[in-house]
This record gives C-alpha cells, structure tokens and sequence, in this order.
C-alpha cells in the first residue's frame, strides 16, 4: 500500500496540480489508515466498505470531529476510486460511504480586547518580535487561511497600497486588503529583522525561521500558543481562531456577507453564513445579560 500511496501523492501533484498542503492533508489519512490495516495484520485486499467504516467510527471515538471526518472520507473515496480506475482493486470500497453530519457547534472567537491584549503583548526589541508581530496582526488584519500565510511571499506584497495577492483553496487568487497597524508592522519586520534571517537557502517568502527557511505551519501554531500564553491568555488560541475573530468582528461593525466571503475566500456564501449565528448568539448574551426581563 506505501507504494500506491506514493503513486497517488505524486498523481495528485503532478496531474491534478493540487497544492502541498493539501497533499499532506491526504497522506496524513491515508497513513493513518495503513497504520490501522498493519495493527489488524490486513491487506489492501482485505479492505472493503465494512472495514473503512469501522476505521472512521475509530478514528471519531479518538477524537477526530466531524468535519475532519468529511475531509478523511473525501481523501479515501478519492483514492479508492483511483485505485479502482488503475485496476489495482476490483471494485471502489469508499464508493458506498455516507458523510456523517455536519457539527452545529459555532466557531470559537476571541473579544477584541483579548485581541488586542495578544497583539500589544509582542515586544518588537526582542528576538522575532518583529516578525511574530506581523504574522498576528496579519492574520486578525486579513483573516489569512495558515497555509496561505506561510506561503505568503514578497511578490505579492504590495506594500505602497496595502494589498496581499493570497492563493487559497483550489488555487484561487483574491486580493486581501492589509489594515494600518498590520501593515506598519510587516513594514517594521521586512525592514529591521527578516535581513538578519536571511541566509543563501532563503527564498521570496515574507516569513522566515531562525534557520532562514520557510516556517512550517505547525511551527507557526506553536508560535501563535506562545504568544498567548506569554499575554496571559489561558484560552486556546490558534491561528484559525484570529480568522474567525476576523470575520465576527467584521459583522458586528456592520460589513456586508458577500465582503467577507471575498475577503475569506469562501467559494460559497453558506460557509460564511455561520457567523452571522456568531452575531446572533452574541446578541442574544448581551440582550439577556442588560434587558431587565431578559
């Protein structure tokens, strides 16, 4: 199965030219399930629609939500069905799968107090402030996907009017407008710290590791939790979450939908939707906490 694996990583690469975040995102699943196979002694001739519902029903139990169960089960029906298609397997297995439903659960966010507090917390005379700074305030200024801001690179900074040229999901381009304070601040690291990253193995991206590379997504979230816990902030705080408040606080200063669609990069207005049942809770909490029959 390893082998197929690497054949189907490579089609998705090289015939479907999908990004490498979603690449990983597909062999995170498929080695999961390999791992799972090799526990029960089972081959790929073994696996039929039986054993990849059981897979998923374990992989819910540890923990996995059902969202991230979607994506695993598009990753498996997308494979088995180019296994299928190669003849490597006489039949697709995945084929018969049902999505499980969708979470209603609300997106976490954060006040802006809170956001602010993180923000101001980063020292800029400290090592990587500068940077860490403008990674944050980026995030919360444009409501950046992780994948899209590590992949940010210089080119498609433009620094005199204020715009970020972001690729998102499928591969497509929007225009992404940068506020004040995130500008001065990206402003502040690419001309006072990202030189001192710099080293010959360094490329065009705007945010750089200590090692002149390029930051890893994982590195970023352990950066982002840093940052918060150095705030004081006892709450889970991830990048992803700095996206969200984005989009809340956008709506609650009275931004159109369709805006924010844009500038999320949402292929379809139901997605952006969830957080107008954000506004509406928070309505609600206000109005129960000040009316006197509440």
């Amino acid at each position: 199965m390893e082998r197929e694996m690497d054949r189907f990583v490579m089609f998705l690469a090289t015939e479907r030219g999908l990004s490498e975040a979603y690449q990983l995102s597909v062999r995170q699943t498929l080695d999961a399930l390999a791992a799972w196979m090799i526990k029960r002694g089972a081959g790929l001739d073994d696996i039929g629609t039986d054993e990849l519902s059981e897979f998923l029903r374990e992989r819910k139990s540890d923990g996995l939500s059902a969202s991230s169960l979607r994506i695993s089960m598009v990753h498996l029906k997308v494979f088995f069905r180019w296994m299928a298609g190669k003849g490597h397997l006489p039949m697709d297995p995945a084929e018969p799968l049902l999505s499980p439903r969708p979470d209603k659960g609300l997106p976490e966010t954060m006040n802006r107090g809170t956001v602010e507090r993180l923000l101001e917390s980063i020292d800029g005379t400290q090592p990587l402030g500068k940077r860490d700074r403008a990674m944050l305030e980026l995030f919360y200024s444009s409501g950046l996907r992780l994948s899209e801001l590590c992949a940010l690179s210089l080119e498609r900074y433009d620094a005199d009017d204020g715009f970020l040229r972001v690729t998102g999901k499928g591969n497509k381009t929007r225009i992404v407008p940068v506020g004040v304070r995130a500008r001065e601040a990206v402003e502040d690291y690419l001309q006072n710290e990202r030189a001192s990253l710099v080293t010959k193995r360094t490329s065009t991206e705007i945010f750089l590791s200590v090692r002149g590379g390029k930051l890893s997504p994982d590195r970023v979230r352990q950066i982002v939790k840093e940052r918060a816990a150095r705030a004081g902030i006892e709450s889970n705080v991830y990048p992803h979450l700095l996206r969200h408040s984005f989009a809340t606080h956008l709506l609650e200063g009275g931004a159109d939908l369709r805006v924010i669609q844009e500038l999320l990069g949402h292929a379809d207005i139901s997605t952006t939707q969830i957080y107008t049942h954000v506004d509406g809770a928070r309505l609600k909490s206000v109005h129960k906490r000040f009316h006197p029959r509440g």
